[in-house]
């Protein structure tokens, strides 16, 4: 027996035009409801909306981050839709390895698209970042970088703007949330009901009619389309292209969540320190605790030193800033983590037939931009805007053709921009850690400390801050807007 709950009245903010989406611009209503079925998942096939029509059947393969915000967004839309997660507890564990997330405003604007109630609980959970200072420091000195140009004729110093773009679009201003609470809030908002926990998906079957899930111990789901939200290690992705090698990025990442509070908490963010072939990432999480990573060039799989992580982390930065070195101390070693940084090469299509993919399993990047989530979470608004003109097209849930064009045109909206981040992530990783402080030489016979110096470097360092100067506080400033978002 089915029972009908009308939800209250969506409004959503947004207009989608020449694949730029703005979420001010246009209010549209939904109607959304929710249909609850009694009785085994096979049964469900009995299951009707009111006008006696079968509900489009999402099957997602991980409970993630990405695979959570879909499916709230799908169930908002009255889709049929069941999470397959082979562990809960690993996803926690998972974000605890991985520290907080960051949200920029896209993202958190396209939450709001998609749950008013679960944005407000994110960002209340969250820590505002994007009302402070934030942008790039000099790892030895931790004075703000400074990019300076042809014989120290002209100087600026590289900070992010994260407020006043949103400000201007009327969209939230950047957060970061721990990865774990905003894990929680999502799966609270989806329901147990539709997250199956110890399902991990290794294999699927595809006909003209369905797709067919098939699970660890054998268990098997039938659908209309499936979406693969697994990761970066996605048995989807590679059943559908085939087994491929993730690209290491010559770079491990030791992190650390520590409870400290600097004197610069106020007006600080969160800063990027840049070093020779290593930086130090340092970022205010709130409720009194200092979150870090440290980017060190080393062989992958290398194994941690019998002295510990921490005093390896001391010596590796020893000569840096105090805002540095302070941290590290005041992180215990047992929740000191290390894990090597992989992504994998843009593949210009995620999915083949009914199945597509999503986030990680998509397009794995670098963390060193902090998009990873935010994209994932775009793609899950993408991918559901496509499914529901689908299905208000009033097409037979049997013409496989159509849920094809329509899994197509997601993955062909998302594209530029997403290409786009990926690309910036991995030239961010080269430039970031290709700094180095400039020589200087002094002319004269007074003491060095009075006479005018000229700075040399090479071409490649120059390049890289000019690179830094220019492209990365423009890309900020694009990412936030949600520009090619659509």
């Amino acid at each position: 027996m089915a029972t009908l709950h009308s939800l209250s009245s969506f409004h959503c903010q947004y207009k989608n035009c020449d694949g730029i989406l703005d979420f001010r611009s246009k209010k549209f209503l939904i109607r959304r409801y929710v249909v609850r079925c009694e009785g085994s998942y096979h049964d469900q096939d009995s299951c009707k909306e009111r006008d006696g029509k079968k509900r489009l059947r999402i099957l997602i393969a991980g409970g993630g981050i990405g695979g959570l915000v879909l499916a709230l967004a799908a169930k908002h839309r009255g889709f049929d839709v069941k999470v397959f997660e082979k562990d809960l507890s690993a996803v926690r564990g998972e974000g605890r390895h991985r520290g907080p997330i960051q949200l920029l405003s896209s993202a958190l604007a396209v939450l709001q698209a998609i749950d008013e109630n679960v944005a407000r609980q994110i960002m209340e959970a969250g820590c505002v970042t994007g009302d402070r200072i934030n942008g790039l420091a000099d790892g030895v000195s931790g004075d703000w970088y400074v990019a300076c140009f042809a014989y120290d004729l002209e100087s600026w110093f590289t900070k992010f703007d994260l407020s006043t773009p949103a400000l201007k679009k009327g969209l939230p201003v950047t957060r970061v949330i721990c990865r774990m609470a905003l894990q929680d809030i999502l799966l609270k908002a989806v329901g147990l009901d539709i997250v199956r926990n110890k399902s991990k998906v290794v294999d699927f079957m595809e006909d003209s009619t369905k797709v067919t899930v098939i699970l660890e111990d054998g268990r098997q789901y039938d659908g209309d389309v499936l979406v693969g939200a697994d990761g970066i290690w996605s048995k989807v992705r590679s059943k559908l292209f085939g087994k491929e090698d993730a690209k290491y990025s010559d770079y491990t990442c030791y992190s650390g969540l520590t409870s400290f509070v600097p004197p610069y908490i106020d007006t600080i963010g969160y800063r990027v320190f840049l070093g020779l072939n290593q930086y130090f990432v340092a970022s205010d999480v709130g409720h009194g605790k200092m979150q870090w990573y440290a980017f060190h060039k080393q062989p992958p799989s290398y194994p941690d030193p019998p002295k510990g992580k921490k005093t390896q982390l001391l010596e590796l930065f020893r000569d840096w800033c105090n805002e540095v070195t302070e941290l590290i101390s005041e992180t215990p070693e047992d929740v000191i983590l290390r894990r090597d940084i992989y992504d994998r090469n843009m593949i210009h299509t995620w999915g083949i037939g009914r199945v597509t993919l999503l986030g990680d399993a998509a397009h794995p990047m670098q963390p060193n931009l902090g998009q990873g989530g935010c994209m994932a979470i775009e793609d899950c608004y993408q991918l559901v805007l496509e499914l529901e003109n689908f299905v208000n097209s009033g097409l037979d849930l049997q013409q496989s053709d159509e849920i094809f064009s329509a899994l197509r045109r997601y993955e062909k909206k998302r594209m530029f921009r997403v290409s786009t981040v990926h690309a910036a992530s991995r030239m961010a990783s080269k430039v970031l850690t290709a700094y180095q402080p400039y020589i200087e030489f002094g002319f004269g016979s007074a003491p060095l400390s009075s006479l005018s110096t000229i700075r040399i470097t090479k071409p490649s360092v120059h390049l890289a801050r000019l690179l830094l100067q220019l492209f990365l506080p423009q890309f900020m400033t694009w990412m936030i807007a949600g520009d090619g978002l659509g």
